[in-house]
């Protein structure tokens, strides 16, 4: 466990140290690219080093990086680096502010350090997704990795499971489970090693070396006892210790734990898009966006336009009622992408669906027939991001096939959404394909962040260059 912690820092300290060469490297590039100093010609360049790397290290003291961190989402460390370099850059242009006030030069060029700083930006970022990529190949080799170990069988075990060993970065094994039952339609990887007596022979004898690095404790209540030594067990062998309310046997769902007040409370859902500034955060990108790209829209429509007209008779725009925030119905704009038909409303597209005319089909496998619902989040009855709005035909369906289908509503729908890049996109044949496109809706719903928004962008761009070959 020590050396766990010895190499996250050595890991922390290479990236950290990794920043500070990107830093120097691309100063020196602009320097000799742009003829002279990244400031202006006043200040010699050596001058001028010294006062990046010294934003740079404050930068670093706030906001280092998170890469190293087994549980940092993509999205939280794209939010690091922003931070990072938005503080350099401005920590950079006081102190350069500063330096030549002292000297007696011109103030420095706040272009050339916001130009400076998004080329810094642009660097990081890249120099981030290769330490992911090495990090994540390094302890998938078996090294730097925190061995984990679950008691109890209740389902809410499985989750945690899940979403330890998806992501190879995290660098975790699981040890397996010690249960007096073993957990229902539990992965074959997840091993019952044995039941909560064996567990008690093992953490009162005096074994030298830890059972796990990481113990998640999922016993009922009653049994205080038990999980009483374990803590102790834990306390004693510097092993971290968590407990995982027994909940989903009783209630059939995954509780999170939200303050009222002073006392703590269990709710089944909870959404940060509740909270104003989260609200207005993502509003205001919505109809920053949505214009921008409108604006590019209207130079293509006269170009779609004239395609569609010449390979299939008909509107060149399709409307359609669809299921929207909070249960209500509002009309979704298309490119049309099918011939004229009466099943329009009722049945999905499939894969080799007559009713599609040639330009239709590329448009929809490259989602330009998606670009007309940008209107729809200007005005406000989607986001760009968010469960993708349902046919009213299939609303009525699966509200009663899914328990938890209209949670998904919560929100407004979106072009694209979390199920549509993880790989829950295109006709649902089966109704397990729903289930886990509505999971995996609720799922955004509960941890929405606006860097999540962007790494789902980021994911439906990549979509749109290389086809996804459920799209259609």
């Amino acid at each position: 466990m020590g050396r766990n912690t010895k190499t996250n820092k050595f890991i922390k300290n290479i990236v950290i140290l990794g920043d500070f060469i990107i830093l120097n490297i691309l100063f020196l590039i602009c320097h000799y690219v742009y003829g002279g100093c990244i400031y202006n010609n006043d200040i010699d360049p050596i001058r001028s080093l010294f006062i990046v790397n010294m934003a740079m290290a404050v930068a670093q003291y706030f906001f280092s990086t998170i890469v190293h961190l087994r549980r940092s989402a993509p999205e939280q460390v794209l939010r690091q680096v922003t931070l990072l370099v938005l503080a350099q850059g401005i920590v950079e242009y006081f102190i350069a502010e500063v330096v030549y006030l002292y000297n007696g030069y011109t103030l420095p060029n706040i272009m050339l350090i916001i130009r400076f700083t998004f080329i810094l930006y642009c660097g990081i970022i890249l120099s981030r997704y290769v330490e992911r990529w090495v990090i994540k190949h390094y302890r998938r080799s078996g090294r730097n990795i925190r061995k984990v170990l679950f008691i109890g069988s209740d389902e809410s075990v499985l989750s945690i499971y899940s979403y330890l060993v998806d992501d190879p970065s995290m660098g975790y094994r699981i040890v397996g489970y010690y249960s007096d039952k073993t957990i229902e339609n539990c992965p074959d990887r997840l091993n019952h090693i044995g039941t909560t007596k064996d567990l008690d022979t093992i953490i009162t004898s005096k074994t030298s070396k830890p059972i796990a690095d990481d113990i998640y404790c999922c016993l009922p209540v009653e049994d205080n006892e038990k999980i009483r030594k374990v803590m102790r067990y834990c306390n004693s062998n510097v092993a971290h210790f968590y407990y995982i309310p027994v909940i989903s046997q009783v209630f059939g769902g995954t509780f999170r734990l939200e303050s009222v007040g002073e006392t703590m409370v269990f709710a089944n859902h909870l959404e940060p898009l509740m909270k104003p500034m989260n609200k207005f955060i993502k509003r205001l990108f919505d109809i920053v966006m949505s214009l921008i790209v409108l604006f590019f829209v209207a130079l293509l429509i006269p170009f779609v336009a004239l395609i569609i007209k010449i390979q299939s008779p008909g509107p060149v725009f399709f409307s359609q009622v669809r299921t929207g925030l909070n249960g209500h119905n509002f009309n979704c704009y298309k490119f049309r992408s099918m011939h004229v038909n009466k099943d329009a409303d009722l049945v999905q597209a499939t894969e080799n669906d007559p009713r599609k005319f040639a330009f239709g089909n590329f448009m929809r496998k490259s989602n330009i027939d998606e670009l007309p619902q940008f209107f729809n989040v200007l005005i406000g009855n989607m986001s760009i991001v968010g469960p993708r709005p349902h046919m009213l035909h299939h609303t009525k369906v699966y509200r009663e096939l899914i328990d938890t289908y209209m949670i998904r509503h919560f929100v407004k729908p979106g072009i694209t959404g979390w199920a549509q890049v993880t790989g829950f996109r295109g006709e649902t044949k089966e109704l397990w394909q729903m289930k886990g496109r509505v999971k995996r809706d609720i799922w955004y719903i509960e941890n929405w962040t606006i860097w999540l928004d962007l790494r789902i962008i980021w994911k439906t761009a990549k979509q749109m260059i290389v086809h996804d070959k459920k799209a259609y």
